[in-house]
């Protein structure tokens, strides 16, 4: 396969990046990995693009005890390791203004410091009382610390104008399964309002996933082939080289399906194959993905194994160095039944999908990083070149990548230089780092900037969030109730029973990235 690098002419660029309104973020778990990694470093970011303004602080609890000096040691220290891109001085002025509590969770006192320094901090910044709570903990503290919120008046104002400018950032996963994201639900709504919670999915932060909406919706070009008449199938993957790391506590109760499975993938899934809402507004958009979610053909028990399968990786090799198995990594006990690979094939009955086969699937351990989604087209009807040998005409494929480098290429059929007909599939590249000669921004950065703005436009809704976990209730019930995942060795990029999955329908998975 060859490739075309094409150039690009810039012009007509229309942004719409609105700089942030004055604001406190207060960060729940401010001394953990995820804020260190990735929050800190992104608000960096936002600084340094002028999208904060100097009427913004930062003040953060844990249970780890800082000084307000300690803690800004701390968070220089993370945005250093995360950025080379990095003004000593820009930075010194911006982790001026972190500030840290630490106290206990579910201390009563605890808030009442909280909502005495808001005060202090407010008044200091000029800060109009635009408060955003974010939730940088484990999933099991999330219902503790919205009712202590809620307790202490901090959560829900009775001024209309005052309530919008509160809000609650809560990561994934969002409940364990329907039951509890229902309870989780019921409990944030008692202090908060749909309308101030915003469920972050990092994924949807990535420049190719946002992008699938412009690319679907601002182009007259494919919209029109966007459907069953056009599609043969569509494959989304998300691969990784990485084990379990040190997440073992979570993870061995969590697995492939809830960890990537319920989240990641279905939200890429509804970008994907929505109908195109009737404006660019957060409501409208998460109305069609919704709808889209409810479409898709429930699983049901009789024959789960022939539309969803799993597996656990035992010992291999991965990128040149041997790796133990799942059951082997620290913390995960000997027996352990969590899956950590996922194949399934699922269908939408709706007109515009109807019989075209959606496959996805995630692994850890597997034989490189790679995380894509791949429109098949369907094949010529007939070819005209039969009598120059050239009968089976591959399919035109689009794929939107998303890792290791964000892009989107198309394949398609030419012909070569020379006197005889010739052709061979060639490949138009777009890559976001070599047009915009800029690196592509952490995903945290923009849904950050969202919230700060008020854009609920990449958050998930309630009932998406229901829908999502009503549809994986019937294959949770099933793996819960018996049997064992398959076994592949790690380095693989698949397994047999996955294969089949794909293999019954003369499909095949695409190659991962990289190999």
């Amino acid at each position: 396969m060859h490739e075309i690098r094409p150039f690009v002419i810039q012009q007509d660029i229309v942004c719409a990046e609105v700089p942030a309104n004055p604001n406190g973020l207060v960060v729940f778990g401010a001394s953990g990995d995820l804020s260190r990694r990735k929050l800190f470093g992104s608000m960096y970011q936002l600084s340094k693009h002028n999208l904060l303004g100097k009427r913004f602080y930062l003040l953060g609890f844990g249970r780890k005890e800082f000084t307000d000096e300690q803690f800004r040691e701390f968070a220089w220290e993370g945005i250093q390791e995360g950025s080379s891109d990095i003004s000593a001085v820009d930075l010194e002025s911006f982790i001026s203004r972190f500030y840290y509590i630490s106290g206990d969770y579910d201390d009563v006192s605890f808030y009442e410091k909280v909502k005495k320094r808001l005060g202090e901090l407010d008044k200091k910044y000029d800060v109009d009382g635009t408060h955003i709570f974010y939730l940088a903990v484990p999933p099991f503290l999330y219902s503790t610390i919205v009712k202590h919120l809620g307790s202490a008046g901090l959560s829900c104002p009775a001024d209309a104008e005052l309530k919008q400018k509160v809000r609650l950032v809560i990561e994934k996963p969002f409940g364990r399964d329907l039951a509890s994201a229902v309870e989780l639900n019921e409990v944030v709504h008692r202090c908060f309002d749909e309308s101030q919670i915003y469920r972050i999915d990092h994924y949807l932060g990535k420049e190719t996933v946002q992008n699938i909406l412009m690319f679907r919706f601002a182009n007259a070009i494919f919209e029109p082939v966007w459907n069953r008449d056009y599609i043969d199938n569509v494959q989304i993957t998300i691969s990784e080289t990485l084990g379990i790391e040190h997440r073992s506590g979570y993870y061995d109760k969590a697995g492939a399906l809830r960890d990537i499975f319920q989240n990641h993938m279905l939200q890429m899934l509804a970008l994907v194959a929505m109908e195109s809402p009737t404006s660019f507004e957060a409501d409208h958009i998460r109305d069609e993905k919704v709808k889209l979610l409810r479409s898709i053909r429930p699983f049901k028990p009789e024959n789960l194994k022939d539309v969803i399968v799993r597996g656990q990786y035992s010992a291999g090799t991965v990128d040149g160095q041997k790796v133990v198995g799942y059951c082997e990594e620290s913390g995960v006990e000997g027996d352990s039944m969590t899956e950590t690979f996922i194949a399934a094939k699922l269908f939408m009955d709706n007109l515009r999908w109807k019989d075209v086969p959606f496959y996805l699937r995630t692994g850890k351990r597997l034989a490189a990083k790679d995380t894509e989604i791949a429109i098949t087209f369907k094949k010529v009807p007939h070819s005209m070149f039969v009598s120059v040998g050239l009968e089976d005409m591959p399919a035109n494929v689009l794929v939107l990548q998303i890792q290791p480098e964000e892009g989107i290429s198309l394949s398609f059929q030419a012909k070569r230089p020379g006197s005889k007909v010739c052709m061979s599939t060639l490949n138009m590249n777009f890559s976001y780092g070599e047009i915009f000669g800029t690196e592509v921004p952490e995903a945290y950065q923009r849904l950050l900037l969202d919230c700060m703005v008020g854009d609920q436009t990449l958050f998930t809704r309630q009932d998406d969030v229901e829908m999502a976990w009503q549809l994986l209730k019937p294959v949770m019930e099933a793996w819960e109730s018996g049997g064992k995942p398959f076994e592949y060795a790690a380095g693989s990029e698949s397994f047999a029973e996955a294969d089949a999955l794909i293999e019954s329908d003369g499909r095949k998975w695409r190659k991962l990235s990289g190999i």
